[in-house]
């Protein structure tokens, strides 16, 4: 069940106690890619702080919807479903880019960190992270960057200017407290040429390189003791290319289903694919598609696995197509020609992602088990020392990385106790001066 909000700490206390919080994110960078690439620096990082086996993504385990994730809760419960904004009316679809800038989309309800730490006093900023475009409520993230359209992801001199920005102008010359930082590599060659090519293993290295980088300049400028670091990214990536083709699953070849059936669809993204009837035709187009490939799970969206918080949102179309791993769902013609994918069930291996953490809230040459996106939200607002919103996520599930004693974020039993000290404290006073006066 969500957690509500815990209770606002005193903020002398907090300000005190908080060290400032960067939580960089590395689009598609798969959980084992250090065993097969050389990582130096990311390991480095695992000696000085805390390394997780891996970190389980939301279903749909692509950019938009995990992205959110870290930064609210439930894809279910905060409505970005997709990477794509459409409407079923009008058949409009607007791709990654477009709908980054699309208000409605976002702020659906949900804040985001970002807003909930602005409105607590914190001084906040993002840096190309998804979803930093967007009002939320009327109100922007205040240092921010948008990634310019056809940006070059992959440049990593471009990296680097970023690195100075954030560490040398926003941590420390505007003294901010938190900040989110995204890099959209090894997703993209990890796409194009497959997560076990050496194009995806040489973007690694890139990768590696910058955590360097990132350390390094945090160093310099006196931060090292002050900032702690989350690195993460939002999802895996798994081969689909084998025998020099890639495994499709293509609805128009399926026996009983016709496109003419359908009122909307969102298809050709990938392993999952999304179906809107027309009226009378639900059942119809379900019997048609159950069964009609080995390699397709089809559902209602009522009927989605609970584990996969994907059915309980009205943005979700009546229909679900999920692919097996390795296959990918097209309409009429394939138009998918990449050869690493994402978007397969979360708890596909290939599907989980990298989570490291170092700073002087977090333990030293630390290995945990498993972690769930989900709650890296309250653990960062534990960090933050803020009053989180209603949120999914589980700060027990993270709390065993940090330094015990420390006097950090939402700390709801020491709070409570010292409440408790404070009540009792005021009665024994009442009762000494009463029996004083008799």
């Amino acid at each position: 069940s969500p957690c509500a909000a815990a209770p606002q700490r005193d903020s002398a206390i907090t300000a005190h106690a908080r060290n400032k919080l960067l939580l960089i994110s590395f689009d598609g960078f798969r959980w084992d890619y250090d065993r097969y690439v050389e990582t130096p620096s990311l390991d480095k990082m695992a000696q000085d702080g805390v390394k997780a086996k891996y970190l389980t993504p939301p279903f749909l385990t692509i950019t938009s919807p995990s992205h959110f994730t870290m930064l609210t809760r439930h894809v279910e419960n905060h409505g970005v479903i997709h990477n794509i904004w459409f409407n079923t009316t009008t058949q409009e679809k607007k791709q990654y880019y477009q709908t980054q800038f699309v208000d409605s989309y976002w702020d659906n309800g949900t804040l985001p960190i970002w807003i909930t730490a602005q409105r607590q006093g914190l001084k906040v900023g993002s840096l190309h992270f998804p979803a930093t475009a967007a009002k939320y409520r009327g109100e922007i993230v205040k240092y921010r960057l948008v990634e310019p359209p056809f940006y070059d992801h992959s440049n990593e001199t471009d990296w680097q200017l970023n690195i100075d920005k954030v560490v040398e102008e926003w941590f420390y010359q505007q003294d901010l407290d938190f900040v989110s930082l995204y890099f959209g590599e090894p997703d993209l060659a990890g796409h194009e040429f497959g997560p076990d090519s050496p194009e995806c293993r040489e973007m690694v290295q890139q990768v590696d390189r910058t955590v360097g980088y990132i350390r390094d300049k945090i160093q310099q400028h006196g931060l090292t003791d002050k900032l702690n670091i989350i690195i993460t990214a939002d999802h895996g990536m798994a081969k689909i290319f084998h025998g020099g083709e890639v495994k499709k699953i293509i609805l128009s070849k399926i026996p009983g289903f016709s496109f003419k059936d359908i009122q909307f669809q969102l298809l050709d993204y990938g392993p999952v694919g999304m179906l809107l009837p027309k009226e009378g035709k639900l059942e119809t187009v379900y019997q048609a598609l159950k069964g009609g490939h080995p390699h397709l799970h089809v559902y209602k969206k009522e009927e989605m696995p609970s584990r996969l918080h994907y059915s309980n949102h009205p943005r979700l179309l009546p229909i679900i197509l999920i692919a097996d791993p390795g296959y990918i769902v097209n309409g009429i013609l394939p138009l998918n020609f990449n050869k690493g994918e994402h978007g397969f069930d979360n708890e596909v291996s290939d599907m989980q992602s990298i989570f490291r953490a170092v700073g002087p809230d977090f333990e030293i040459n630390k290995i945990v088990g498993p972690l769930d996106m989900v709650d890296v939200y309250p653990l960062m607002c534990h960090l933050l020392g803020i009053k989180p919103e209603i949120h999914d996520g589980q700060l027990n599930k993270t709390e065993h990385m940090l330094v015990p004693g420390k006097d950090i974020g939402d700390n709801d039993g020491k709070e409570a106790m010292i409440g408790l000290s404070a009540v009792v404290g005021f009665l024994v006073l009442v009762f000494i001066i009463t029996i004083s006066y008799n």
